[in-house]
């Protein structure tokens, strides 16, 4: 019997080192990376742009009070502390229309949890940016926003972001689109 668990635990230990091998050496997800289209500024800023198609990249939508959510049969909280605080969730295409990642925006003008508007913005093989939109748009209808923090890629630059709608030609097969423009730069580092 004492040999019976010897053998027992040394397959436990084998197998958990041979599953360890074979995670390291076969990718269990291989991700395919888009080519960021950056353009470089003359002052050394990197501009980028992101679109989201509507309503073709919207995954979610959450709206206190509303019955035709997105999923369909979404039962958003309506819990008092959230006030009118209304969350939604986009693919995010490049300026190829290629998807390179996600957001979600976050709103609400609710007195009680102070009147925000929030993007976060995921592309896997580059990082997350957290930005925090101004409430009112610009003349022009673009709100402007300060990236806030972020992490891999974004996480030492810091700059703005433009959020705009845009109508759609009659000929697109889309109502219209969100365009993210982010201007960021990175901090001199210590020259020795």
């Amino acid at each position: 019997m004492r040999r019976l668990f010897k053998t027992f635990i040394f397959g436990i230990v084998l197998g958990a080192f041979g599953a360890g091998a074979l995670v390291y050496f076969v990718p269990a997800v291989d991700l395919h990376r888009e080519r960021s289209l950056i353009s470089v500024q003359p002052n050394g800023g990197n501009l980028e742009k992101f679109r989201i198609n509507l309503p073709r990249d919207r995954i979610l939508v959450g709206l206190p009070g509303v019955d035709d959510s997105i999923p369909a049969g979404l039962d958003w909280p309506g819990a008092e502390f959230l006030g009118d605080m209304q969350a939604e969730v986009f693919k995010v295409r490049d300026e190829n229309s290629a998807v390179v990642g996600v957001a979600s925006r976050l709103a609400s003008s609710s007195e009680e949890t102070g009147p925000f508007i929030e993007w976060v913005v995921h592309l896997p093989a580059r990082g997350t940016m957290y930005v925090q939109m101004e409430l009112t748009p610009a003349a022009d209808g673009v709100r402007n926003g300060v990236l806030r923090s972020g992490t891999r890629e974004f996480e030492p630059l810091h700059g703005n972001v433009r959020e705009q709608f845009v109508l759609a030609a009659e000929d697109d097969d889309v109502q219209g689109r969100i365009v993210l423009e982010t201007a960021l730069v990175g901090t001199l580092g210590d020259e020795e």
